[in-house]
């Protein structure tokens, strides 16, 4: 399934819900008052629409990101015992196997049916089931020993920790089992502009990469470079 095909199979109740209102709006008769509030209501609800479809297209199945040729300048020496942290979906561990054949990875999947409240990611996981050796793991308490990894990667899944104590307890956690010189690989849509105008409303899902810089302040990880794929999603470094 191409990546467009994957978000639309896990969101759509949102797409359909935004095409019912859109249909909704188009049909009902309205006071002449109303009528260019509510054209003007579903023409932007239409267009959200398509620039969602879009822009999520253009990212997950045009754009280099897949590619992993970005990582090089990111992680200057390939990692002997890496981890990958998912909240629900992992579909990157296969492609860090085939990168990284001679390393040990580690996966952990914080994923929590009682604290996960995101549609998509519940149709997600039952669509996708975590790869073979997936560890059951908790944002506070990751399974692995102090500063045993040479690499972490968090790759569309930090956002998917709702509260500010369950992001700020991985990040902790992430600094404690990267050795010294060791870094964080974080990919993330931000709540900028690029994913305003893309996604509209949604795009609240997402956090503002401010919150993501202080996190990892907080953690005592430093900024080690970062890589742009698209406007609307980055790749972010941080060193212990």
């Amino acid at each position: 399934m191409s990546g467009l095909g994957r978000v639309v199979a896990f969101n759509w109740p949102r797409y359909a819900a935004g095409l019912a209102t859109v249909a909704l709006g188009a049909a009902l008769p309205r006071p002449r008052a109303l009528r260019c509030p509510v054209r003007a209501g579903v023409a932007l609800t239409f267009t959200w629409i398509l620039t969602s479809l879009a822009a999520t297209w253009w990212t997950y199945d045009r754009s280099p990101m897949y590619q992993w040729l970005w990582l090089a300048d990111l992680l200057p020496a390939p990692p002997a015992r890496y981890a990958v942290v998912s909240a629900g979906l992992d579909e990157v561990s296969p492609t860090l196997r085939r990168l990284f054949p001679t390393a040990q990875p580690i996966l952990l999947d914080v994923y929590d049916t009682r604290l996960t409240r995101s549609g998509s990611i519940r149709r997600a996981r039952a669509l996708v089931l975590p790869p073979a050796g997936a560890r059951p793991a908790r944002p506070a308490a990751l399974p692995v020993p102090d500063s045993a990894l040479d690499a972490v990667f968090v790759v569309f899944a930090a956002h998917e920790l709702r509260t500010a104590d369950g992001r700020r307890a991985l990040f902790t956690e992430i600094a404690r089992i990267l050795r010294p010189g060791g870094r964080l690989l974080l990919v993330e849509h931000c709540r900028d502009t690029a994913n305003i105008t893309a996604y509209g409303p949604g795009a609240w899902h997402f956090y503002p990469r401010k919150e993501w810089q202080q996190l990892c302040q907080d953690a005592g990880l430093t900024p080690a470079g970062e890589k742009t794929m698209t406007p609307l999603v980055r790749a972010l470094a941080y060193r212990r």
